[in-house]
């Protein structure tokens, strides 16, 4: 997989990441050997709000053959919703949570010849640790009991990763190239009409400002700094692939070299 264009300048270096392996038993979502094709990163749900044994096994032994690197997709416990609602839960119990969702993916991870090299939380775990320290306390210290040197991928000006960074793991800011943003610098929440952008040209025009003018156009006009290190291209959505192909050419042909942060 070409990870880099010869033409691009140093600063001008991004990770592309999607999430994956989100079937379930004989349910399927998205077409995961297509985009681990065209991405440098994959975050592998590790089976609380998707995902399954079998399908982490496949999807981390296709990455480590392609050279794309493993991340842990933590998620609240809900299948049923797939991880999008919030749960109050014990802070004691959301650690130990994310801890196993780590572990059950590293033991596939160490069986396809790697490991996992970061967690990104998924859904509603991950928008509600934007805000709340002490869930965001509680993920943090998962990860710090499983590696407390790994890397943390989430929200810029999130709570998360400022907790992280001042725990000392490399906190990892991340851009989306298909959510529309507020003025705030917050996602807007998926319940809301033009949340998700599914215009192709406009999705590759947003990756673009975001890794080489580090900026993004929010819903009410405004350019808001966007300082990430990694774009995220859904895989769940309807022409997830021929999106994310466009994605990753779009961001060559601006001369952005891609290149896992991990």
């Amino acid at each position: 997989m070409t990870t880099s264009s010869p033409g691009g300048s140093p600063e001008h270096v991004i990770d592309l990441n999607s999430d994956l392996g989100e079937g379930f038993g004989v349910w399927r979502l998205g077409d995961d050997d297509a985009l681990l094709d065209i991405v440098t990163s994959a975050n592998v749900a590790c089976g609380f709000h998707a995902g399954d044994p079998a399908t982490m096994r496949r999807v981390c032994e296709r990455a480590v053959a392609r050279g794309v690197r493993i991340g842990a997709q933590v998620s609240y416990r809900d299948l049923a919703g797939f991880g999008r609602r919030r749960i109050d839960a014990d802070p004691d119990d959301l650690r130990d949570d994310v801890t196993y969702q780590i572990g059950a993916l590293e033991a596939f991870a160490r069986a396809a010849g790697d490991r996992v090299r970061y967690v990104k939380p998924h859904g509603a775990l991950y928008n509600t640790i934007v805000t709340d320290p002490e869930q965001a306390a509680a993920v943090l210290a998962a990860v710090r009991r499983y590696d407390p040197t790994m890397p943390v991928l989430g929200l810029p000006g999130s709570v998360w990763l400022r907790l992280a960074d001042e725990a000392g793991l490399p906190a990892v800011a991340e851009g989306f190239a298909d959510r529309a943003y507020t003025a705030a610098g917050g996602l807007v929440p998926r319940a809301v009409p033009g949340a998700v952008v599914h215009d192709v040209d406009t999705v590759v025009e947003r990756s673009v400002q975001m890794a080489v003018e580090r900026r993004v156009t929010t819903v009410d006009g405004t350019d808001l700094a966007v300082h990430a290190r990694s774009v995220c291209v859904h895989g769940d959505t309807p022409g997830a692939v021929e999106m994310a192909r466009r994605v990753r050419a779009g961001l060559l042909a601006a001369g952005v070299q891609l290149v896992p942060f991990a």
